[in-house]
Formats: C-alpha cells, sequence, structure tokens
C-alpha cells in the first residue's frame, strides 16, 4: 500500500478507536448518493452491524436509489426519520460539507461523535469530530477499506461487492487519473472476497430501459460545442424524462456520452430541476481543475469530476462557466 501521512494514520487511528467504543453507530452519505457514497455507507452499516453493534445507514431526502444499485444490500438502508434518537458515532462519507446532508444534518447534529471519511478537499469542513481524509484516493470507498483493515473487521461478500461499487463508480471504471496501484490492489481483495465483477458491470452500466435511448437521442441531439473554449454541453429537461417515464436518478450516465467529443477539454451536461433551477455535472479531460469551476456555484468535486447546483437563467450559466475557460 502507498505511503500514508502522519496525520492520516492518526487519524484512521482515532475513527477506528471511536468505532471500536461505539454501541450504535450511523453511516450516511450526501443528498442523492453516487456509487461510492452509497457503497461506503452500506459496507460501514454491515461492518458494525457484523461487529455487534446496532447499525444503520441512511440519507437526506429526497429518499431514493438509483435502479442500477438496488443488487446491493439495502437491510441496513432506512430514511432518516427511522433512525434512532440517540446514536454514539455518525460517520459521514464522500462529504464533510453540512448543506449536502438535507434532512440528515440532524441525525449528526445530536450524535455523540461524528468520523468524516473522504477523498474530496474542503476548504471548510462543516461537520465531523475526526476527518479521515485523503485527496489523492480514487474514492470514499477506499479510504473506507482502510478504516476496516484498522479496526480489523473481516470484508464479507455484501461489503466488498459495495465497497467495489464506490470504487469502480468513483474511478471511472478505473480510467480516472486517481485510480492508483492502490486501487487495484484494494479491488483485488475484494475480488477474492466474493465480488463478481461481470455481474456488478452489468447491474451499473449495462442495465436501463428501453426509453432510456431516447433521451439519451434527445441529450445528444442538443450538443453543442464552444470550440473557442473546448467546451462541450448539452441540457437533459424535466419534460424528457417525463415522455420517456424515466426518473431523475436514471440519466445519471448521460455526461459519459457527452465527454467523448475530442475536441473538448471539459464537458457541461445541465439538469433541469424547475423553477430555472439546474443541476450541472462537469467532467475534464485532464487540463481543467473543473472543481474549481463547480466551487463558483458552490459545488464541488474532483480535478477531472464536480458538479454544482445554480439558479439559471441557463445562458447566465454557461457564460460563467465560459469565463472560466477563457
Amino acid at each position: 500500500m502507498m505511503k500514508r501521512s502522519a496525520k492520516l494514520s492518526d487519524s484512521l487511528r482515532q475513527a477506528a478507536a471511536a468505532i471500536s467504543r461505539a454501541e450504535s453507530i450511523v453511516a450516511m452519505g450526501h443528498i442523492g448518493p453516487d456509487g461510492d457514497a452509497l457503497g461506503s455507507m452500506l459496507a460501514i452499516a454491515r461492518g458494525a452491524a457484523n461487529a455487534g453493534k446496532k447499525a444503520c445507514a441512511t440519507f437526506g431526502e429526497p429518499f431514493v436509489v438509483g435502479k442500477q444499485f438496488t443488487f446491493l444490500d439495502m437491510a441496513l438502508l432506512v430514511p432518516p426519520g427511522e433512525v434512532p434518537e440517540s446514536v454514539d458515532v455518525a460517520v459521514v462519507v464522500d462529504t464533510s460539507v453540512a448543506g449536502r446532508l438535507g434532512s440528515a444534518l440532524p441525525i449528526v447534529e445530536r450524535a455523540a461523535t461524528v468520523v468524516v471519511v473522504d477523498h474530496h478537499l474542503s476548504q471548510d469542513a462543516q461537520v465531523g469530530d475526526i476527518h479521515v481524509v485523503d485527496t489523492s484516493a480514487g474514492a470514499a470507498a477506499q479510504v473506507t477499506y482502510r478504516l476496516f483493515r484498522e479496526l480489523g473487521w473481516e470484508i464479507d461478500k455484501e461489503m466488498a461487492t459495495a465497497l467495489y461499487v464506490g470504487i469502480v463508480t468513483d474511478t471511472g471504471r478505473f480510467q480516472y487519473s486517481a485510480t492508483s496501484p492502490e486501487v487495484h490492489r484494494i479491488t483485488a481483495e475484494l475480488i477474492e472476497a466474493g465480488v463478481e465483477p461481470a455481474e456488478v458491470s452489468r447491474h451499473v452500466y449495462e442495465e436501463s430501459p428501453f426509453a432510456y435511448l431516447g433521451v439519451a437521442g434527445s441529450v445528444l441531439s442538443r450538443c453543442r460545442l464552444e470550440a473557442d473554449k473546448r467546451l462541450v454541453w448539452s441540457l437533459l429537461t424535466r419534460e424528457d424524462l417525463a415522455a420517456a417515464e424515466l426518473k431523475y436518478e436514471d440519466a445519471d450516465g448521460l455526461i459519459d456520452l457527452i465527454r467523448i467529443a475530442e475536441e473538448s477539454d471539459v464537458a457541461c451536461l445541465l439538469r433541469e430541476l424547475g423553477d430555472d433551477k439546474y443541476k450541472g455535472s462537469l467532467r475534464s479531460r485532464g487540463r481543467v481543475d473543473v472543481s474549481k469551476i463547480a466551487a463558483q456555484f458552490g459545488g464541488g468535486g474532483h480535478h477531472n469530476a464536480a458538479g454544482f447546483v445554480s439558479a439559471g437563467p441557463l445562458g447566465e450559466i454557461l457564460d460563467r462557466i465560459g469565463a472560466e475557460l477563457t
């Protein structure tokens, strides 16, 4: 494994000690959890339950799991309103920003100890007593795996599969620059623990309703290339989803269709949320740090993948993105 800083090693020890002492644990991720947040929280909750602790996992409303992730073990996943009032340790994964927790934030506020397990750089971490953060990691699940090893917890098949989903999705199927030798060593161990990569890939990447193809066609037909800025962008409307009877989370993979344009350095998919409000997904080929662009809108992420939510108009959002690329 790669050499860790003394600070990271110390925070891992502190987190493991707090979790070991706890009788009750809740693991939680950000609103609209992606594969990394969901996989990490499910693995932590199951590991804690296997260790004899009262455990559950949750995230803030809307309490909806993407269809591609429903094959994971959801036995310990509950809505935030069903989390016990008294919790010894809350483990927050994939974020340290209070606003990203939504209706689950009160759970953190009343927990005796809050551990953050993350791989994002936050200038102003707003939650957490103990921060286990490695910005060089490809996924929060990678850091979660290290925490399990510090705890001495055995990783069963269900935990391994959840962690694998976190790593494979946040590394872009091992394509992104944060895919390190450690990532591959960890995933090898997860496969040895029972993960079936072909099954994971089928569920996560190869199963979409036929109607998704029509939505993808509509989004691709709207693609625009701003060659002077090396920006490619498109729009997903509420009408697209309604006509196809698809849900918001069914369209997560569309940004990957847009980003393949070789003339672009940055790809942006804007999803219409309503009331002149949009969710932006940004991807970079490496030259541009899109997390800095997202930060201009109050969002965040990584150098090559980031997101934000912003009020419109649409043209003004695009102008602000373009201004960062000139």
